[in-house]
């Protein structure tokens, strides 16, 4: 499968994600999605313009699925209080990890609300 059917094909199944995550009564805002390399780095690259800038460290991996957009972090609430440990994540992780053999959750890494589609080596 080329890497635009994938990203295309990992678009759709974050989409039903969201709808379970509410159907279950929890809601979520959109976090990281796509690491633009001129910000970030290329792929291989763990660089931040904003961490030069700024003095900040570089801010993620060297190679992440986030830079091929096949990455998205989702911030998890339950009746309006934001639940920031991977343990609230884990049902969302299975759920997600239960939809294609190549799905990755952030709960393998303990970085719970990272949910990700492994393409090339890379998740």
């Amino acid at each position: 499968m080329s890497l635009g059917s994938t990203q295309r094909e990992f678009s759709r199944q974050v989409a039903e994600l969201i709808e379970f995550i509410y159907k279950s009564g929890y809601e979520c805002t959109l976090g990281d999605a796509y690491r633009d390399p001129r910000v970030f780095g290329e792929m291989g690259d763990k660089n931040s313009i904003i961490g030069k800038e700024n003095s900040y460290p570089a801010y993620g991996r060297a190679k992440s699925a986030h830079k091929q957009r096949l990455a998205i972090d989702l911030n998890l609430f339950k009746d309006g209080v934001y639940l920031s440990t991977t343990e609230a994540h884990r049902p969302f992780g299975l759920w997600w990890k239960s939809r294609h053999p190549d799905n990755v959750c952030g709960g393998d890494f303990d970085d719970g609300n990272h949910y990700s589609r492994k393409y090339g080596g890379i998740a």
